[in-house]
């Protein structure tokens, strides 16, 4: 079985993370774009267009599903990613956990792009998830690319910004950036707030991760003692992981088999 992963940088960390914890048998294809990167910037049109170049370059490994390991991307281009893979190739897209979240009863917190703050997108995921759940939005300015980057003292800097804009009630965090996720710790220990419940954190790559493997028909458990390998593509041409990953457990996980640059 292989699964291939896609995003602009190391936010597909995560995920890939979680793919190699549930089948550490399954092989692996990382599709990074670090000569277009950052992909948030960017035009959706432009963005698409790159995420689709990205991803025909992990289809190109015939992988038996192919995950959309960034939130940005799967806003503008999980649709064209479809069209031009599925059904040969089932696409999964990366989605806040905002319903899970309000399960909890909340008040939720979402920590995402500053893009995403405030958007349609998050705004409809909001109204049809969060069940009247109170919810807010926290732009995360500059936390992507200093995770991105694994700055410690903007990634610091960035977390104590938007714990500062994270209302004192809260009881629950999405992370609604991949990248954020690699940080999840120093997120809840900026945001707990001393004689209150413990924190709840929601990311996504648990869910993703298994998702996939259910669409591909896939057991969540490995099929042989056999450690699956791992195929890193920047902008198409194969390589190694960027240094900036080894900064985090996720990162490591996958160094025995794909040495970072």
């Amino acid at each position: 079985m292989k699964i291939a992963l896609m995003d602009s940088g190391i936010g597909l960390l995560a995920a890939t993370a979680a793919v190699r914890r549930l089948r550490p048998d399954a092989d692996l294809v990382l599709s990074l774009d670090p000569e277009g990167m950052p992909w948030g910037p960017r035009t959706p049109e432009d963005l698409t267009a790159r995420a689709v170049a990205v991803a025909e370059a992990a289809a190109a490994r015939r992988p038996d599903a192919l995950i959309v390991g960034c939130n940005t991307a799967t806003v503008h281009a999980l649709p064209a990613l479809r069209a031009r893979l599925e059904p040969d190739i089932p696409v999964i897209g990366t989605v806040p956990a905002i319903k899970p979240a309000a399960a909890g009863g909340g008040p939720v917190a979402i920590w995402a792009t500053p893009a995403t703050t405030g958007s349609p997108y998050q705004r409809n995921l909001i109204r049809d998830f969060a069940d009247g759940v109170p919810v807010a939005e926290v732009p995360c300015w500059g936390l992507a690319e200093a995770v991105e980057h694994a700055d410690e003292t903007a990634i610091d800097s960035a977390v104590a910004a938007a714990a500062a804009l994270t209302p004192e009630d809260v009881t629950t965090v999405v992370l609604g950036c991949t990248h954020y996720e690699l940080v999840a710790e120093r997120i809840r220990a900026a945001v707990q707030r001393p004689g209150r419940p413990p924190l709840v954190l929601h990311g996504s790559a648990g869910a993703v991760a298994a998702q996939a493997l259910r669409r591909v028909g896939a057991g969540l458990h490995a099929q042989s003692e056999t450690l699956g390998t791992v195929t890193v593509l920047l902008s198409g041409r194969e390589g190694t992981l960027p240094a900036p990953a080894l900064a985090y457990a996720e990162g490591r996980l996958l160094q025995e088999v794909s040495p970072a640059r």
